[in-house]
């Protein structure tokens, strides 16, 4: 039957609003649920908009999962996709998730991944060490930041006099491109 997947973000949350748009005419998968760890997230503008239900948690209820748990279960959620959310995830969740919880990375894993790494400090990291070329990496997420199993790369280059603003649109670009067909592709094996 349909895959229910729920979103987990912490700030603006734009790739979470493509993959649900992705998915709006599914058979498939469907998005019933984006999750917050911060009131004033953007992203739970976004989600009223698409008209998918939200909630709002705090760190301590993450770390401590019954309250999570309960609103999965609830919605008999699936898969979970971490789209720009920042905080780790703990072990209750991954045991009750395994393999069943998707990070995205904005940079070519395993380099430049681990804790501060995240946002314009990702592709300052990339920049400083004159790399010829960054990218997004899709992965499973298990119990160490950034570590999990990668499903999927897509590259891009690393031009001349490339800022960590111009970069990070070009890495945002692949995000928007492909991160929700491989979500597609993880959900429906």
């Amino acid at each position: 039957g349909m895959k229910k997947l729920a979103i987990l973000a912490s700030g603006s949350g734009s790739n979470a609003e493509n993959i649900c748009n992705y998915f709006c005419s599914s058979s498939d998968v469907e998005v019933v649920l984006i999750g917050a760890n911060n009131v004033g997230a953007f992203v739970l503008e976004r989600a009223k908009k698409l008209g998918v239900d939200v909630f709002v948690f705090s760190k301590n209820q993450l770390s401590g999962f019954d309250f999570l748990q309960e609103i999965l279960s609830k919605y008999k959620v699936d898969f979970i996709v971490l789209a720009g959310f920042l905080l780790q995830i703990p072990e209750k969740m991954l045991e009750k998730y395994p393999n069943k919880i998707i990070n995205i990375h904005p940079a070519l894993l395993p380099k430049y991944g681990g804790k501060g790494m995240y946002g314009l400090n990702v592709h300052r990291a990339v920049l400083e060490n004159k790399e010829k070329e960054s990218g997004i990496s899709v992965h499973f997420v298990n119990k160490n930041y950034d570590e999990g199993e990668i499903i999927f790369q897509a590259k891009c280059e690393v031009s001349k006099g490339e800022t960590p603003k111009s970069l990070a649109k070009k890495i945002h670009e692949l995000e928007y491109e492909y991160f929700p067909s491989v979500i597609k592709k993880i959900v429906l094996k």
